[in-house]
Formats: structure tokens, sequence, C-alpha cells
């Protein structure tokens, strides 16, 4: 599986950001998101002008229920993508909010 892959990279550098991300992608894609939040997370706190790793933050609670916290995140999310000008993130990421 690749987030083992991404995962022994981790445990080498826990304090890497690139590789946490990637293995939180991976995780997402084994239909793992419980697992992956303390990775988007970390990513999200690392960095505070990062996009993605609060887009997919969101998105994972969303897909566990979890609308409440979801929300601050997505919003954090859409501000840097108005900020950031990245059209598409943002379209998705309102309508998303608009739904919630």
């Amino acid at each position: 599986m690749r987030s083992e892959r991404f995962a022994a990279l981790v445990a080498q550098q826990p304090d890497n950001e690139l590789f946490r991300f990637s293995l939180a992608q991976a995780l997402l894609t084994e239909d793992r998101p419980a697992d992956a939040l303390a990775h988007l997370q970390f990513c999200a706190d690392k960095k505070a002008d990062w996009m993605m790793p609060r887009i997919l933050l969101g998105k994972a609670l969303l897909g566990l229920g979890r609308r409440a916290e979801a929300k601050p995140w997505l919003e954090q999310a859409l501000q840097l993508a108005v900020a950031q000008t990245h059209e598409d993130p943002e379209r998705e990421l309102k309508a998303m909010l608009e739904e919630m």
C-alpha cells in the first residue's frame, strides 16, 4: 500500500510536512479518513497559508459526520483560496459551505 511507504518516511522524519501530507493523501485514497486527520492537522498547523490540508481536513471531517469541526477548516481554506486567487477551490468551498 502507498500509505505504508509514506508512513515509513514519516517515522524517519516526523516533522516533515510534505511526507505527512503525502501520507494523509494516501490514507484518504485508501478510504481511511480518520487515520489521515492528525497528519492533515499537523500540516495545517505547520503552515498558516497552506490551503490543501485545510480542504482535505474539512472534507474528511464531513465524511466522518463531524460537520461542526469541518466548518472552520473549510472557512479557513476559503479565505486562503480567495487571498491566493485559487478560483476553482474557491467555488467548490463556497458551494460546500452553503450546503452546510
